[in-house]
């Protein structure tokens, strides 16, 4: 295909640039056009077959759990102050929450992790029954998935690490443009290009047409 063989070359070009002392993240940028952010929305989540990184995630439960860092019911009054919420918010990646809290979560904490996008979501987040294997698995799917959210015309989604094979850095690329396309409008009119980065590099564009 095209559009991988564009992709290897832009990742050639990016590892030709100077290293870094510390592993970058290979970030995607997809640029819209002919696309209206208020009428259309797209917020969605995709499972990549490479996982990225390991996420930091909080749950919002009943009764403790080992499995995963916990934030019970009774421990919403630490976080009456917005400037604790913050804090939360900017130390976890990712939360997930009972369905049975969820009317008390959007209370406390709606303000802040609903702004930051950082809300569980009936999509990926919302646990039934908070058992251990449904905990573990809501874990490894979110793990493995990417979140694709437009809020404005250009789209950046972290795709991969510096050190995964290009191979599997493409192929992560691959699946989460072909899921984007299906939640637009005009599909591929939609999109006037892609680019790959690294964290401290310029962007290497990749045509689409």
């Amino acid at each position: 295909m095209e559009i991988e063989k564009q992709l290897k070359n832009a990742l050639e070009e990016l590892r030709k640039e100077p290293g870094r002392k510390f592993e970058q993240t290979v970030d995607l940028i997809i640029n819209l056009q002919k696309f209206d952010l208020k009428k259309n929305q797209v917020n969605i989540f995709v499972n990549v077959p490479h996982k990225i990184k390991e996420k930091k995630i909080a749950a919002f439960l009943e009764v403790k759990n080992s499995n995963v860092e916990t934030i019970t019911k009774n421990d919403f009054k630490k976080y009456s102050d917005k400037k604790e919420i913050k804090k939360l918010v900017g130390k976890f990646d990712f939360f997930i929450a009972q369905a049975s809290l969820m009317p008390s979560v959007a209370t406390a904490f709606g303000r802040v992790l609903g702004p930051a996008g950082k809300m569980p979501s009936p999509q990926l987040g919302i646990l039934m029954n908070p058992d251990d294997k449904s905990i573990k698995e809501l874990k490894d799917k979110i793990n493995q998935s990417v979140r694709i959210r437009a809020k404005e015309s250009s789209i950046k989604i972290p795709i991969g690490k510096e050190k995964m094979k290009d191979e599997d850095i493409i192929e992560n690329i691959t699946v989460v443009y072909n899921a984007l396309l299906k939640s637009l409008p005009k599909e591929k009119d939609n999109v006037k290009n892609i680019e790959i980065k690294f964290t401290m590099s310029k962007p290497a564009k990749v045509s689409v047409k």
